[in-house]
């Protein structure tokens, strides 16, 4: 029980921070676009990758100084220009439209297609699902590391739903321009605060492949 809750305690501290992932659904929820099929495609997304990782790929992946500094630098440019969209939609006029027609007006395939696009188009996931839950877990023998999965695995899945629920509950207050607009700069702020530290983590791993 004690590695399910160290499991569900780790993949909780990863997902929670908000990154380009829980921007997306965080908005969509608040526009309740398709509020069950898209946290499900993030947790199906969370369930290959952190599988991968702690089935063996993440610790071989972490080993590699050069893949690791390299995708850490593309993850890093990724949360930036993720960044910049809610920047310029912080000094733009717009608000959060909400209002009871305003579920499915987006096609199911194209949600999708968007989810899936915001999630595996952006490294930081692979760093977070698939090398850090992997560089974790295969500190764990036989059994032990797939209830550490398990864990992490309820976090993911307690996470992506909530933060849809969550949207819709925050809809009426955001549809106002400026609670928007600081919503907005916020998020800013906090993705390019990840791109930095992670942009930093990449030049410390591209000094070390070369020195070393």
């Amino acid at each position: 029980m004690m590695i399910w809750l160290t499991g569900f305690g780790t993949g909780l501290g990863l997902i929670v921070a908000i990154g380009a992932q829980n921007v997306f659904v965080l908005t969509r929820g608040m526009r309740g676009d398709h509020p069950v099929a898209i946290p499900l495609a993030c947790f199906l997304s969370d369930v290959v990758l952190m599988t991968l990782g702690v089935g063996g790929l993440g610790a071989a992946f972490a080993s590699d100084r050069t893949a690791l500094a390299l995708a850490s630098a593309a993850g890093a440019l990724f949360l930036a220009w993720y960044g910049l969209r809610s920047l310029r939609a912080a000094f733009g006029n717009g608000a959060l439209v909400a209002d009871a027609d305003s579920s499915g007006k987006e096609g199911l395939g194209k949600a999708l297609a968007a989810t899936m696009a915001v999630t595996l188009l952006n490294p930081h996931v692979y760093l977070d699902g698939v090398v850090l839950m992997g560089s974790l877990g295969s500190r764990f023998p036989g059994n032990e590391r797939w209830s550490f999965l398990g864990g992490a695995l309820c976090a993911s899945l307690l996470w992506f739903f909530g933060l849809s629920l969550f949207g819709r509950i925050l809809a009426p207050v955001l549809s106002r321009p400026r609670t928007w607009r600081i919503m907005q700069a916020g998020i800013c702020a906090l993705l390019w605060f990840q791109a930095a530290g992670l942009g930093r983590f990449a030049v410390s791993r591209f000094a070390a492949s070369r020195f070393f």
